[in-house]
């Protein structure tokens, strides 16, 4: 799959990520390197205003906390603690409600659910078994807050968006992976700073360079994310790479579970 009009690198993310070819609509048989599960934004159970996909947060819930198993109900409990926090956004600002979203998901935060109301942990990320996990990739996210947006990609890990993406045509030379860096840090969080609550890191690219960076980081700390391949970094300084190695890299559920726990 080549870069062309057709084709953007909006598709051609999520191609690399999930095998899905959106200009086909097939997915490529080779499932085994792919980790994430493509899905349309229509078929994505939330409504325009929501940023978690509830039914998934409430699904892995469930499945990794035997407490919550066995009453089911108790998970309202945690997804109304997780409202309050994308809500609060306004008032405590973007990067202290990341801060605390943050403490849920590397699952610092306890709930009165044991025997006699002990206060037990709360997973909503199986850190263990990464398979335990849902790994959902999709486009043209619309999320209505003060006003309409739409980021190009937007990535999640069972319901709860962690990764927003801006990808620009490689076709105009006068645009580049600044601008859609630009359109997420002074434009998407500042609009709908919600979506940003749970987010491990944004990336933008136009499909020469990917950069990277956390929420509210000014973009000249913006940094590429760098594989250490000799070969694929020569290609790129004659000007022949492209960014599949670093998507790969940069965007697998391992890289980005091993920032969230260990580097954020």
């Amino acid at each position: 799959m080549v870069f062309n009009e057709l084709n953007s690198i909006e598709y051609y993310i999520i191609y690399k990520l999930s095998g899905t070819n959106l200009n086909t609509r097939s997915l490529d048989d080779n499932l085994d390197s792919y980790k994430w599960l493509y899905k349309g934004p229509d078929q994505i159970n939330r409504k325009i205003d929501d940023v978690l996909v509830e039914s998934e947060v409430k699904e892995a819930l469930i499945r990794l906390n035997p407490e919550i198993n066995q009453k089911p109900e108790l998970a309202d409990e945690v997804i109304y603690k997780l409202r309050a926090i994308l809500i609060s956004v306004n008032q405590v600002g973007l990067v202290r409600a990341n801060e605390e979203f943050f403490e849920w998901l590397r699952g610092d935060k306890t709930m009165p659910f044991g025997e006699n109301n002990q206060h037990i942990p709360i997973r909503l990320i199986d850190f263990d078994n990464l398979s335990n996990n849902s790994y959902i990739i999709t486009n043209q996210f619309k999320i209505q807050h003060s006003e309409l947006k739409i980021p190009d990609i937007v990535m999640m890990i069972n319901g709860i968006p962690v990764v927003v993406g801006e990808a620009k045509t490689p076709i105009r030379p006068a645009i580049s992976w600044l601008d859609g860096a630009h359109e997420i840090h002074d434009i998407y969080e500042n609009a709908a700073p919600q979506l940003f609550v749970s987010n491990i890191l944004s990336f933008a690219t136009e499909g020469k360079e990917l950069f990277y960076g956390g929420v509210r980081n000014p973009l000249q700390f913006w940094s590429p994310w760098r594989v250490n391949d000799d070969e694929n970094n020569v290609a790129k300084k004659l000007g022949l790479g492209e960014i599949k190695e670093e998507l790969i890299d940069l965007l697998s559920p391992e890289r980005l579970l091993d920032i969230l726990k260990n580097f954020s």
